[in-house]
């Protein structure tokens, strides 16, 4: 009986899965890109990214944030913020924002 306990305890333990959000979502692969938000301002060119990782649903660093995307391209004024995420069998996701303005 204890055997099983502990065969159960180790099994659930190493199932962590690495999920990301996402309007819908791939069991083996996922790589989905949407809208996030949208202002009345006008469209931009000016670009800037943001993205966090995770690693088996046990590490996950980074900052995908919007202003630290607005940060890195220099914008103040925000047109659009649209994202990526991506996972592949649940070992590894990424998710990416999109931050369009001036």
């Amino acid at each position: 009986m204890k055997n099983i306990l502990l065969v159960a305890a180790i099994a659930v333990t190493l199932s962590s899965c690495a999920v990301v959000a996402s309007p819908v979502l791939g069991t083996i692969y996922t790589d989905v890109k949407a809208p996030l938000i949208a202002t009345s301002n006008p469209v931009a060119s000016k670009v800037g990214t943001a993205e966090a990782t995770s690693i088996l649903g046990i590490v996950a660093t980074g900052d995908a944030s919007i202003e630290a995307a607005a940060k890195k391209a220099g914008i103040t004024r925000i047109s659009h913020v649209d994202y990526e995420a991506s996972s592949v069998l649940g070992i590894f996701a990424k998710f990416t924002v999109y931050v369009y303005g001036e």
